[in-house]
């Protein structure tokens, strides 16, 4: 069974279909990951080298990218640090997943450090690449930055809402001001973060608690503090907080 060198998959894409860029030089390979990604609802595209990634990466917004550590023209960390260093690209905050048949504990530090959200050996079963990829969920940038009606049924109230989002709104200036500090105490900063998930639960910052849930799971694997993990969640932050700024009574 062949597969073209687009996206494909057994489940049609829609507006909610994870789409994800496969990129990886094994031809082999190329199929299993699509025809498993078809069957687990995403919708893939796939590169042949890192050139190729890189070209398709710029050129649309994925979701998530799968990249082989090893391929010719240049291996996933080449490919990331490249595209994370390009503004235009329009993928260049996408989820990135590093793929490799040689995983040592050292290997998957220094991934995740240069920004991988996760590893993925090679070769995997359809159900291990599922749980891999289940950290995507339903993208932060589906969420509102604010609603109302969720707010209003965690508070009970929109008194209670109106006084829970004042707090928050302070809470997000003074973090914002002060995020550089905690850049080098990574458990300091997922301890903050785990307050800030419950306050945006009671205020419906969906977004901004999305972007923190993947920043902290990021850190808890042993990620790094800078990259694109915070850059998305300080675009969420400042988003919801001008948000709370038009809101206020």
């Amino acid at each position: 069974m062949t597969y073209p060198e687009s996206r494909t998959g057994s489940a049609p894409p829609t507006a909610s279909t994870r789409t994800i860029l496969v990129a990886d030089d094994d031809a082999s390979t190329r199929e299993f990951l699509a025809a498993a990604l078809g069957r687990l609802g995403y919708a893939p595209t796939l590169a042949v080298d890192g050139r190729d990634a890189l070209e398709k990466a710029r050129r649309d917004a994925f979701d998530a990218l799968l990249l082989d550590c090893r391929m010719p023209g240049a291996g996933a960390e080449a490919v990331l640090s490249d595209l994370r260093a390009d503004d235009r690209a329009a993928s260049r905050l996408a989820a990135a997943f590093a793929t490799s048949a040689e995983v040592t504990p050292d290997t998957r530090r220094r991934l995740l450090a240069a920004g991988f959200v996760g590893v993925i050996e090679k070769p995997c079963r359809v159900d291990v690449l599922g749980l891999a990829l289940a950290s995507l969920g339903r993208s932060s940038s589906d969420a509102s930055v604010l609603d109302d009606a969720q707010a209003l049924a965690a508070t009970g109230d929109i008194r209670t809402m109106h006084a829970l989002r004042a707090l928050l709104r302070v809470e997000l200036r003074e973090l914002d001001a002060d995020l550089a500090t905690f850049l080098d105490r990574p458990d300091a900063l997922i301890e903050r973060l785990h307050r800030l998930r419950s306050a945006c639960g009671f205020c419906g910052a969906g977004r901004l608690a999305g972007e923190v849930k993947t920043w902290q799971r990021h850190l808890e694997a042993g990620g790094t503090t800078e990259g694109a993990a915070r850059r998305r969640f300080q675009s969420a932050l400042r988003a919801t907080l001008a948000a709370l700024q038009d809101a206020a009574p």
